[in-house]
């Protein structure tokens, strides 16, 4: 996954509170632009001289501070009815601030890790959606990535932007389509505070003292990383000395890249294996455009009638050429394998030349994936591999340390949620567990998701702070085996901490891609989080979840599985009366495919393989995608798994 590879250009900068401020600052959060939440006290907080006495007035409410030693203040208006835009003016008597264009509304917090921080302009009918995209009462704020020991008091950067097709395409897009419906559902506008960075872990977003760290300890084990951080990219410097300048890939005569010709002195290469990150075969924390080339061999007949090129996955893009010819080009799909069908005229009986330009805009870069996904494969023929050692040649490159700051604990917490405890919200928006969804970690989430959703709200000092999250979707990824799955295992773990109360999480079984770790359609993921908001914070009756397990009994060999339909009736996604995703287990809990049918609010399952039924469980798999129980208006069932009742 693209985040095992994490751009480590943030240093330990952040790491003491913020000294005594000689003149006035707000917190960027009160800027032009900003949305400040509806009916709750409006809290309000900066920094002045010591001692300094501030008002403050909003639309003909007021309020005084007083700084304290250390020049901070804080302030409370009254609760303020949705409506804008407005001033907020700020005086400590020897400056006056005026932040305008403020609107009140409802101010979400959306975090996590890609699939939260995925923007608008990656996703399904993306042009069509920016067109559209017309409404400036919907307003983002994107905390840039940072990291910090301790907690700060500041953020590191953001401000406040405004929807519009010039700039939704950088929203959050589950938070976008989300708040698109909830727009329409409350008629307010909308603030959504976009603090999330990939491949991120949960302990990352936990506090210290809840995530049980010793501060000094983590002090010390991240010296001891940069320290072993300095030594790889020494080891990369030194490869890349073998080529005293960056040639870059100039064009030749033609204009055409010299470096993909059909032949070239290729001498002056490294090699490389392939498929391989670069940064696990000696070229750690290097970032930018490298050259891959290597050979393959046909007979006559096969050239006449073209092939068909594998070229395994390409982080982040890839030009690729075949004897000196383009035969195909992807831009910026770290994950997708590259398959490209190679016309008779691009090839040669004998010896053909592969020539690949692959430019990584960070993290992991080069040709990876799995092996078999690198072939030349003749018309009518057999795949033949082309992974093993290819030459290598950096063109344009610069090194970044690449440390996991975003999955050491605490540091994104300290950095990018700290510094906005006071803020008012409506709820937070979690889209995360993927990092977490590992053997012998997706278990652990249960405590850690229960745990970190109680520090926010008693940081926030809001007990009943709605806290929505989305489900894990389906994908296939390595760690899926017969008798366990951990992202199944994960998203148990997130469906556990609906015990908590002001909970709800939207289900994505059935919408995400299983080759993509990121699924284009985050359109369906928004709706499903409003729908799940409509119910959880405003109290709507509407059905936000499909067929949740309620109970499992066992007659004559079968087990009955009874559900909480919502008074919606349940049935099969597409039709028909086939269910699939169910297995059975006896006493020796080896689960086998089993037969199931739908009985009113029931489903009845059974195997010939299992005598003496003793535990069900439903769509337990990375990728579920055959499990398709649902209720009528097509919300998928929740994954689950149990024991019979007495």
């Amino acid at each position: 996954m693209k985040h095992l590879f994490l751009s480590g250009a943030l240093a330990l900068g952040l790491l003491s509170p913020a000294a005594a401020q000689a003149k006035l600052e707000l917190p960027l959060m009160f800027s032009q632009g900003a949305v400040l939440q509806r009916d709750q006290p409006m809290h309000v907080w900066g920094w002045s001289m010591p001692g300094a006495r501030v008002r403050l007035g909003f639309d003909g409410a007021h309020a005084t501070a007083l700084a304290d030693a250390k020049g901070r203040w804080d302030a409370t208006l009254p609760r303020h009815a949705a409506g804008g835009p407005y001033a907020l003016d700020i005086d400590d008597g020897s400056e006056h601030r005026v932040v305008r264009d403020v609107l009140v509304g409802d101010v979400w917090l959306c975090s996590g890790q890609s699939n939260m921080e995925f923007m608008v302009s990656e996703g399904r009918d993306a042009a069509a959606e920016e067109a559209k995209a017309n409404d400036s009462s919907i307003r983002h704020f994107k905390i840039p990535n940072s990291a910090s020991v301790q907690p700060q008091e500041k953020l590191a950067g953001g401000s406040w932007v405004a929807a519009s097709p010039a700039t939704v395409g950088k929203f959050s897009a589950v938070c976008w389509f989300f708040a698109k419906d909830m727009k329409v559902r409350t008629g307010v506008p909308q603030g959504l505070i976009n603090s999330s960075w990939g491949g991120s872990s949960i302990e990352a977003w936990t506090d210290a003292r809840t995530g049980h760290v010793d501060p000094q300890a983590l002090v010390a084990r991240l010296k001891q990383g940069n320290a072993g951080e300095e030594a790889k990219l020494a080891q990369t410097r030194q490869h890349l000395a073998r080529w005293p300048t960056q040639h870059g890939d100039m064009p030749d005569a033609s204009g055409k890249p010299a470096w993909a010709a059909e032949k070239i002195d290729e001498s002056p290469w490294a090699t490389i294996a392939v498929p391989a990150y670069w940064e696990t075969v000696g070229y750690y924390g290097m970032d930018g455009v490298a050259w891959y080339r290597t050979q393959f061999t046909l007979s006559a007949a096969e050239a006449a009638q073209g092939v068909t090129l594998g070229l395994g996955e390409v982080d982040d893009s890839d030009r690729s050429y075949v004897n000196g010819r383009l035969v195909g080009e992807t831009e910026k799909q770290w994950d997708q394998a590259r398959v490209y069908r190679v016309p008779p005229e691009a090839l040669r009986a004998g010896s053909n030349s592969i020539a690949i330009r692959v430019d990584d805009l960070g993290n992991g870069g080069g040709i990876h994936g799995d092996a078999a996904e690198l072939y030349v494969q003749p018309v009518g023929g057999a795949r033949r591999s082309l992974s093993g050692v290819w030459r290598f040649r950096p063109a344009d490159v610069s090194l970044v340390a690449t440390e996991t700051r975003n999955v050491t604990p605490t540091l994104l917490y300290n950095s990018m949620i700290h510094p906005l405890l006071g803020y008012p919200l409506r709820g937070v928006l979690w889209y995360q567990g993927e990092a977490n969804a590992l053997a012998g970690q997706a278990m652990t989430y249960r405590a850690q998701f229960k745990a970190m959703i109680a520090a926010w709200r008693a940081h926030w000092n809001q007990p009943r702070l709605p806290f929505l999250w989305v489900q894990l979707a389906n994908f296939k990824s390595s760690g899926d085996t017969a008798q366990s799955s951990p992202w199944a295992e994960l998203r148990e773990s997130q469906s556990a901490a609906l015990s908590l109360p002001y909970t709800g999480q939207a289900v994505t079984i059935d919408i995400g891609n299983p080759d993509n770790i990121h699924p284009t359609d985050k359109q369906d993921v928004g709706h499903r989080l409003a729908g799940v908001a409509r119910r959880v914070v405003f109290g709507d009756a509407v059905v936000d979840a499909g067929p949740t397990f309620r109970e499992l009994r066992v007659e004559k060999g079968e087990a009955i599985v009874s559900f909480d339909t919502r008074g919606e009736p349940l049935a099969v996604r597409g039709g028909g009366n086939a269910v699939n995703g169910f297995e059975i287990a006896g006493a020796d809990m080896r689960y086998q495919p089993a037969q199931a049918r739908i009985d009113g609010d029931r489903v009845v399952v059974s195997s010939d393989a299992v005598a003496h039924p003793v535990a069900v469980r439903y769509a337990w798999s990375d990728n579920p995608d055959q499990a398709n129980l649902a209720h009528r208006d097509g919300l998928p069932a929740v994954p689950f798994r149990t024991t019979a009742s007495p």
